[in-house]
């Protein structure tokens, strides 16, 4: 893509997606992510009522009355966004998977901005392509913006734990992550996100194109597998019902890795407004 060409969709971008960040929280922001986490602020004596279990025993034992540990609210989050770049992402009969992921992407993190909290991202495939460590400021989310439309990955397939063995092993403080993907990988995720959810919270949202599932009456195509790199003929008139199977199958067992583990999943196409329907899974 061309300098000026990058530019200009950057800021199309930016436009459309600051006024949806304002319609997604709608005031409700601060209450939305649950588990801001609490920072120890200092000790205090103790007095009658106080929970038992926030006693600082080494002041206890130097003083010789008990004192407890006062917490405070952390009032700054971290979000991440974990972005699955693979060749698929390419797909999209109206716009490409990427380019929608893009605006909900700058949606989440002008949101952030507005709230003066981090965001940072991971771009993926089957390996780690990417990462802008959380910072604060427009500029940074601009940058998060044009990276995404103009990174280029090296690798073609999914591998969604790969991403996550990454973010656990990177962000030690608490983070709310985001994985936008299509899903359509043959690797076994569970294992990664039960380990990441102990320390972060964690939301799924699946990217759909509808060409995915209407294609009955094309007759012999030839379709581009561009995870294998492939060509390959399809009769789509008979192959449309187990292609569609398979793809549907694969978007219901996404989801019930998430719902299994009380994770919030989340469902968009890009021929309607991704808003509300993830205003309703912030919601639960």
């Amino acid at each position: 893509m061309e300098l000026q060409e990058l530019l200009k969709k950057v800021r199309q971008i930016e436009f459309k997606t600051k006024k949806l960040s304002k319609e997604l929280f709608s005031g409700n922001y601060a209450s939305t992510f649950k588990g801001r986490g609490m920072s120890f602020s200092e000790v205090r004596a103790y007095t009658y009522g106080d929970d038992i279990r926030n006693i600082d025993w080494n002041v206890t034992s130097r003083s010789g009355e008990p004192f407890v540990k006062e917490y405070e609210e952390e009032r700054e989050l971290t979000f991440m966004l974990l972005i699955d770049i693979s060749s698929s992402m390419d797909f999209g009969s109206m716009q490409r998977k990427r380019d929608f992921v893009a605006e909900i992407a700058a949606t989440l993190a002008f949101s952030s901005l507005k709230n003066n909290d981090k965001v940072g991202v991971l771009f993926f495939t089957d390996r780690i392509e990417k990462y802008i460590p959380p910072k604060k400021g427009k500029l940074h989310i601009l940058r998060i913006i044009r990276e995404l439309l103009e990174t280029e990955p090296t690798g073609n397939q999914t591998d969604i734990g790969e991403a996550l063995r990454f973010l656990h092993n990177t962000l030690k403080k608490r983070t709310t992550a985001f994985i936008l993907s299509d899903f359509l990988e043959s690797n076994s995720f569970e294992k990664e996100l039960s380990l990441v959810q102990a320390k972060h919270q964690i939301y799924g949202i699946r990217i759909e194109d509808d060409a995915e599932y209407h294609f009955e009456n094309l007759g012999l195509i030839q379709l581009y597998n561009a995870e294998k790199e492939t060509f390959e003929w399809v009769n789509a008139s008979k192959e449309a019902h187990k292609i569609q199977e398979t793809i549907s199958a694969n978007a219901i067992e996404s989801e019930k890795i998430f719902r299994k583990k009380g994770l919030g999943f989340a469902h968009l196409n890009g021929k309607e407004s991704f808003v509300p329907i993830l205003s309703k899974m912030f919601k639960g």
